[in-house]
């Protein structure tokens, strides 16, 4: 019985993605050309065009990304938020692929819908599984909320929220995610 052997597309489409993934994280995606990544994956820019046809392209399935949310089935209630904030700072401070994606979803619009997309598919169901009120504006807001953090804070380097420890941020934070969770819907004032 002979072993199947991969093919060499396979290969290529995957050394690609490799370098594409650390070049988005290192330059960023204005930044990151096809050319330096084609360099970086030892292979002709034609060929990185050849498998996916624009740097857009390339930036969407180099950002495949698992938020690897964890599982809350067991977690009480008041404690939702505190493990999905922890959850999402670990994240943040050990992915450098999420930073990249993060960094282009503010000036790239397909970058930005990628996010949105990875956002969308991965947060609203956990939020599903908690409350069945509006779970979709219910995940943006907390969407809101995570990637609004990680902006300031490894972005922006906002100082104060830069500086903060963990801890205090969960703190902090928690309350908001929990409102944005489990809490009631909110009642608009009456317009004056």
């Amino acid at each position: 019985m002979s072993e199947v052997r991969p093919r060499r597309s396979d290969a290529t489409r995957a050394a690609i993605l490799r370098a594409a993934r650390e070049r988005f994280a290192a330059d960023g995606y204005e930044r990151a050309t096809i050319r330096a990544i084609a360099a970086d994956a030892a292979i002709d820019p034609s060929m990185v065009m050849r498998y996916y046809g624009s740097k857009e392209r390339l930036f969407a399935a180099a950002a495949e990304f698992d938020l690897r949310l964890p599982d809350l089935s067991g977690v009480a209630p008041h404690q939702v938020a505190t493990v999905l904030i922890g959850h999402f700072l670990d994240r943040w401070e050990g992915d450098e692929t999420l930073m990249a994606l993060l960094r282009a979803g503010v000036t790239n619009p397909a970058a930005g819908e990628r996010m949105r997309e990875i956002f969308a598919a991965q947060l609203r169901p956990v939020v599903e599984r908690l409350t069945s009120d509006e779970s979709e504006v219910r995940a943006g807001l907390v969407a809101s909320q995570i990637l609004g953090i990680a902006l300031c804070r490894y972005i922006l380097k906002l100082p104060p929220v830069a500086a903060m420890e963990r801890a205090v941020i969960i703190a902090w934070i928690s309350p908001a995610v929990h409102q944005y969770l489990l809490g009631p819907r909110p009642v608009a004032p009456m317009p004056a």
